[in-house]
């Protein structure tokens, strides 16, 4: 029977020898990322704001968790835009302003945050891309979702 730290040694080889072996050798160029094309220009609607660079800022009044019309089918515009011209995770924040019970701030900022994905899935983005961060109330104190693409700078970073 093997040691405990021969086991771990051949495990660790184990893990270890797929990566080596697609690791480039010494002194080869790497190879440039795949360029995508850019962004399309995307015709917004009332309640859906540019925030460059690549985010989006859709504004609910304080009562509401569904789209409007125009909203669903801009979003629905987005969502193709990022499925062709980007690659990764695309991010929705979703915050609430006002009400005391944090339970419902979060369920409200959920609600809110599924609309917007389903909006941009319905236009063609990939629902396994898109993470959902239901912030509930923030002490921004807006009624948004934030779209943020794979290249917007992240809050905090």
């Amino acid at each position: 029977m093997l040691a405990d730290h021969q086991l771990g040694r051949r495990i660790l080889l184990a893990l270890m020898l797929p990566a080596a072996a697609l690791a480039q050798p010494l002194g080869t160029p790497a190879t440039p990322p795949v360029a995508l094309p850019p962004m399309p220009a995307i015709r917004l609607a009332r309640g859906v704001a540019e925030l460059p660079p690549g985010a989006w800022r859709v504004t609910f009044r304080a009562d509401r968790d569904q789209l409007d019309a125009e909203q669903h089918a801009a979003l629905g515009r987005l969502g193709a835009a990022l499925q062709t011209a980007t690659i990764g995770r695309i991010t929705l924040n979703s915050e609430v302003s006002a009400g005391e019970d944090l339970s419902t701030h979060r369920r409200l900022s959920l609600l809110r945050a599924r609309a917007v994905k389903d909006a941009l899935v319905a236009g063609g983005l990939n629902e396994t891309r898109v993470d959902i961060r239901a912030l509930g109330r923030t002490e921004n104190g807006r009624d948004v979702v934030d779209v943020l693409s794979p290249t917007a700078p992240r809050p905090g970073s």
